[in-house]
């Protein structure tokens, strides 16, 4: 952006919308439907998908959201991801505009107004707009949002190759705040920006006490060497929908003899960079080894066995298991 000498133009409506409409037009974005409780509908021109600068989520960070999978016209684990949502507006003292099944309506319709089979869809609450003040603004009425949109996507060789690892600088976040799923994310911003400018995919939190924690917008598991699935305590970082959907389907792994147990504890750095495979865990990266953390190889230094039989079982559980709401298209 560059700012000349001449004087700064006065715009109208109509020229918001048209400069709006440009700078979608110059960005590759693929958003496909967004709702809004404060314009009290669905738009599907990107260049609308806006709310105002004075809402409390985006001058403060006094918002939470999630994200839900869109898999072959089905929304994958909503309810679990409603749960979590639910459990951080209590936290974050937010006012749900509405029942559960109603916001549970709204995220099925604008999905079904996107037109689109597979992708992701993320919803916010906000604690609305009206102010500038370090509260909400008085009587603000909560915002709520709705996006599908194409979702995130990572190389092809995190799964083939597996991917690196450092041990970031900054501090993890305190368990209050980790543990909800709020929009401030600049630590996680912080760390993947310091790994990606080290050389590495991503970075790993560990806690006060050497611990691991998470990475920066998922969990981390580990296989020790005597076949335990091992996954650190959600007491001090993000319930992860995708870990403790996981956590599950791994007791399959054990009637094929590839675990023994599953455990969820403390996890001390050094038993973690013994582990024989390491695992990056979210809904939108699913599962993907870990093959390097900082100096360390992990296992034999290449994806191991159990990573590619979870992500196989989580596949499955995303296109044919019982968790699954079909979209009225």
């Amino acid at each position: 952006m560059t700012v000349s000498n001449t004087t700064l133009q006065v715009l109208a409506a109509d020229d918001v919308v048209a400069k709006l409409e440009a700078l979608r037009s110059r960005q590759p974005v693929k958003y496909w439907a967004f709702y809004s409780s404060q314009l009290g509908g669905i738009v599907t021109d990107p260049a609308l998908m806006v709310i105002p600068f004075d809402d409390h989520m985006v001058h403060r960070g006094h918002g939470i959201f999630d994200t839900a999978g869109l898999v072959d016209g089905k929304i994958y684990d909503l309810e679990a991801h409603l749960d979590r949502f639910l459990l951080s507006a209590t936290r974050s003292r937010l006012r749900i505009p509405g029942s559960r099944q109603e916001i549970r309506d709204i995220i099925v319709k604008t999905t079904a107004v996107s037109g689109r089979r597979d992708g992701s869809i993320r919803y916010w609450l906000s604690s609305g707009a009206g102010s500038l003040e370090l509260s909400p603004a008085a009587g603000a009425e909560p915002g709520f949002f709705v996006m599908v949109f194409a979702g995130l996507s990572y190389p092809e060789r995190w799964y083939t190759e597996g991917l690196r690892v450092m041990t970031t600088t900054y501090p993890i976040k305190a368990p209050l705040y980790a543990i909800t799923k709020a929009t401030n994310y600049l630590p996680n911003v912080l760390m993947q920006m310091e790994a990606k400018e080290a050389g590495f995919d991503n970075g790993v939190f560990i806690d006060p006490a050497g611990y691991v924690g998470e990475s920066s917008n998922m969990n981390v598991a580990f296989v020790t060497r005597d076949a335990v699935l091992a996954h650190p305590k959600f007491d001090h970082i993000l319930s992860g929908c995708t870990s403790l959907r996981l956590l599950e389907l791994a007791h399959h792994l054990q009637d094929q003899g590839l675990l023994k147990r599953v455990e969820v504890r403390d996890i001390p750095v050094d038993d973690a960079r013994a582990s024989s495979e390491m695992l990056l865990l979210g809904s939108s990266v699913k599962v993907a080894p870990i093959v390097q953390w900082d100096a360390q190889v992990i296992g034999a230094g290449r994806p191991g066995p159990v990573a590619r039989a979870l992500l196989r079982l989580l596949e499955e559980d995303m296109r044919s298991g019982d968790r699954l709401i079909s979209v009225p298209y």
